[in-house]
């Protein structure tokens, strides 16, 4: 079993390397291509921020392919399977889309339907769901149309709620980070646990995606150099997807009983079976529940469902006073708890300590979801630990006020006594570095 994970490691590194080190040209190739849209009301960014990330991530799914392909493991899931082909071909269709989207901009009718094609060239190559284990009927196989039918409904639900998510720095690829580390201690399980060879797909999946949301984090923290952009995030949306629509389809839930000996073992052993029926959905929870509220604030006030707003739940975070690090990390939060959550609940569901621990860590949640304000202060000998916004203020720093300032000093305040920045403003800079920018507040105070 230790060759196996050498060889996801390996798939893992490279994915994130090559995604790492194609976003600084993408970024620069974005900047000469104009592909910088102006700030809209509804964005929390100040300055224009070049989009096109979704271009080196895409580069980094190819090279985590193409690595796999050549393992000595990983290759039989090439071999044995046409759902890696599949996958890249839908991702191809799904990342031109978002270039286009994000140059030019594209209709979000137009949208809809280039993703459901993407969703329907995955099933014409075998990738979709063939039958699915309902509780207390047991599984049901689904007829073409109704498979077809279902697999693009998933992937177009998962792509358009990671899409609507992907509004803060660095939000969209930590939280489908999160949900691909989840699947993937899911996906192996099935796989060298239980030893169902259908569900090596969707390991190599979840590996792959989480590689391309590893390399281009670092570029997307806040304040971000470059955004994912629609490239970026119906891509990493659509391979979720197609991970969760391999390993719920393409597995037969018969294999397990095999592996059980008695009417109790075999119960437990069908705990699997139907968690791929809401693993899926806890893994992306969040994304799917701001995308139905969004739905239906927008018909409540009479508009269209893809009429953009201010009222994603990232946005309302920062509305109660959080900054911008830390909504992005309650969402991290939120994303972890449900998606390991899920995930620990599948491999024993007979412990109640994993009950508990889900219902004390949810409490955890709900105090810092109560607590905007709270700003920690660290002890004096850990300040060179720690960002400046939670030092304490230096009493020798005082007199200094009281002397006369010129325009020079008066525009740069010093790092201890600045206020934090308020949640929505954005430093990042498309024209070059940030740090040509440190202390020129007061002078670009009228952009």
């Amino acid at each position: 079993m230790g060759q196996p994970v050498r060889e996801y490691l390996l798939t893992l590194c490279v994915t994130a390397a090559v995604t790492y080190l194609l976003t600084g040209p993408v970024r620069k190739f974005a900047i000469a291509a104009g592909a910088m849209p102006e700030i809209r009301a509804r964005d929390v960014h100040r300055e224009p921020t070049p989009r096109l990330g979704g271009i080196a991530m895409f580069g980094g799914l190819c090279a985590g392919l193409l690595v796999a392909s050549h393992l000595t493991n990983l290759k039989s899931v090439f071999e044995n399977s046409n759902e890696p082909r599949a996958l890249l071909s839908g991702a191809a269709l799904i990342w031109i889309l978002g270039v286009l989207d994000d140059k030019w901009g594209v209709d979000a009718l137009v949208k809809l339907g280039g993703q459901m094609i993407a969703a329907g060239v995955m099933v014409l190559q075998g990738l979709t769901i063939l039958w699915i284990p309902i509780p207390g009927v047991g599984t049901v196989s689904l007829t073409p149309m109704q498979g077809t039918l279902l697999t693009v409904a998933l992937v177009v639900i998962t792509i358009n709620a990671v899409n609507f998510v992907d509004g803060l720095d660095g939000l969209a690829s930590g939280m489908v980070c999160i949900a691909a580390a989840a699947f993937f201690m899911y996906a192996y399980r099935m796989w060298f646990g239980y030893g169902i060879e259908a569900a090596a797909p969707a390991t190599l999946f979840s590996v792959v995606l989480m590689g391309m949301c590893l390399g281009f984090l670092p570029h997307n923290m806040h304040p971000a150099r470059i955004f994912m952009g629609d490239s970026g995030s119906m891509l990493i949306g659509l391979v979720m997807a197609a991970g969760a629509v391999s390993v719920t389809g393409q597995v037969d839930p018969d294999l397990l009983n095999l592996k059980a000996g008695g009417l109790r073992e075999a119960t437990h052993a069908m705990v699997p079976v139907y968690i791929p029926l809401l693993l899926p959905l806890t893994v992306i929870a969040v994304p799917v529940a701001d995308l139905i509220l969004a739905i239906v604030r927008r018909t409540w006030k009479g508009q269209s469902p893809f009429a953009a707003d201010r009222g994603h739940l990232h946005h309302r975070l920062l509305e109660i006073g959080h900054s911008h690090s830390r909504a992005v990390l309650i969402m991290y939060f939120w994303s972890a708890l449900i998606a390991f959550g899920a995930v620990a609940y599948s491999a024993n569901n007979a412990s109640m300590w994993i009950v508990l621990g889900i219902v004390l860590l949810s409490a955890v949640g709900l105090v810092l979801l109560l607590l905007p304000r709270f700003t920690p202060r660290t002890p004096l000998w850990a300040e060179w630990m720690v960002p400046p916004r939670y030092r304490r203020v230096a009493p020798a720093a005082a007199p200094a006020a009281t002397a006369p300032a010129t325009d020079d000093e008066s525009a740069v305040e010093p790092e201890e006594e600045r206020e934090p920045v308020p949640a929505g403003i954005h430093g990042a800079t498309a024209i070059g570095d940030r740090s040509r920018f440190v202390g020129r507040r007061k002078a670009d105070s009228h952009r």
